[in-house]
């Protein structure tokens, strides 16, 4: 499949990039890319664009990458909405607040109380039961023995 992305060029802090059509599954570094169709400098928001050629590329099949369908549409190229291209960053699940309200409103002597219950409650759940295998293994012991005298 072919895409129309950015390669970058350029020295560390300088950053400049070279639109390119290229093979999705290649990567650009390495040269092989089909044809340059311009050059972008985001810090001077220099552009430089072969609309021939990108539209050609386009009615060939090649998809723009979303940084530059934005670019080709700021520059009247494509026409349409453009693609917000950074993430939305996740959001953290809150305690509901009726829960919250409602712990409030309790009595501070029954909130004790409820948690005196919850901790004995929580207790006999959290000991862990004995393995029957060694259980039935004593107890089968002292029955043999018995058989035998």
């Amino acid at each position: 499949m072919l895409v129309i992305r950015l390669l970058r060029i350029g020295k560390k802090n300088q950053p400049s990039f070279k639109i390119v059509v290229t093979d999705k599954r290649e990567a650009t570094r390495s040269g092989n890319f089909l044809e340059e169709v311009g050059f972008y400098n985001p810090l001077t928001k220099e552009r430089v664009l072969k609309k021939d050629r990108i539209k050609y590329w386009i009615s060939k099949g090649a998809k723009p990458l979303e940084s530059i369908h934005n670019l080709l549409i700021e520059e009247k190229i494509l026409e349409g909405k453009k693609i917000p291209v950074h993430k939305k960053p996740k959001k953290k699940e809150e305690k509901p607040v009726v829960e919250k309200v409602a712990e409030k409103k309790e009595e501070p002597s029954v909130a004790k109380a409820m948690e005196g219950k919850k901790e004995k409650e929580d207790v006999s759940s959290e000991a862990p039961p004995k393995p029957l295998a060694k259980a039935e293994a004593k107890e089968e012991k002292p029955v043999q023995e018995e058989k035998k005298e």
